[in-house]
């Protein structure tokens, strides 16, 4: 970073006064998040097919791969068969989630899925140090069904399991994915921000091409 754009300074009295006004507008967007997510625990749920992955220990349905809890959510994990470093956002924003049993005390578990061959998928794995269980639909329609196809996007989707029976209740990809993703909020209080072209920021401070560095 050679910038030497910088803050203006403020006495403590004029500083504590701006962070007061900024608290305000973060508050209402807490309240709003709360209400997004009271809509999203209302919204309806799709009975899905019974599909079938592949995991290390070989073919899986997917009414197992919640582990015997009620609720799973998947990171569908970008892939490009044969590339030796995968999508640097996939990659570095799963590579965060280093204690998935966080998760037990809510009846749920977090898993990735990718097209990618199960061979190569955890491989990969191996190599950037993931900690979280890894999934093909390499050869199920799976991925394709829930909005992460083969050659597509990444997505998140969510899914609650009642007996056999397995239903998806939400998915969200693009900067929806942000909400998981915890590096990239602690950048937003950083003095520089996200660093990102597209960020709205004061003349003279660093920024990069989206996508040519970092996460996103």
């Amino acid at each position: 970073m050679t910038t030497t754009a910088r803050p203006p300074i403020a006495d403590a009295e004029t500083w504590r006064g701006a962070l007061a006004e900024l608290r305000v507008r973060e508050k209402a967007a807490t309240r709003e998040l709360d209400a997004i997510a009271a809509q999203r625990r209302r919204l309806p749920m799709v009975k899905m097919p019974d599909y079938t992955l592949m995991s290390a220990e070989g073919p899986v349905r997917l009414v197992d791969v919640f582990g015997g809890k009620r609720q799973l959510i998947t990171y569908h994990h970008m892939w490009q068969p044969g590339a030796q470093w995968q999508c640097p956002g996939c990659t570095g924003g799963t590579a965060g989630f280093t204690r998935p049993q966080l998760l037990e005390p809510y009846d749920a578990r977090l898993v990735i899925v990718t097209p990618g061959e199960i061979g190569e998928a955890l491989a990969y794995r191996e190599r950037v140090g993931n900690e979280l269980e890894w999934y093909s639909t390499h050869d199920s329609d799976f991925g394709a069904d829930v909005d992460a196809p083969p050659g597509g996007g990444f997505a998140y989707n969510v899914f609650l399991r009642d007996g056999e029976d397995v239903y998806r209740t939400y998915s969200t990809t693009g900067r929806g994915a942000e909400q998981f993703m915890q590096v990239v909020h602690w950048a937003d209080v950083l003095p520089y921000g996200r660093q990102e072209a597209w960020e709205d920021s004061p003349q003279g401070w660093p920024q990069h091409p989206t996508y040519s560095d970092g996460l996103t």
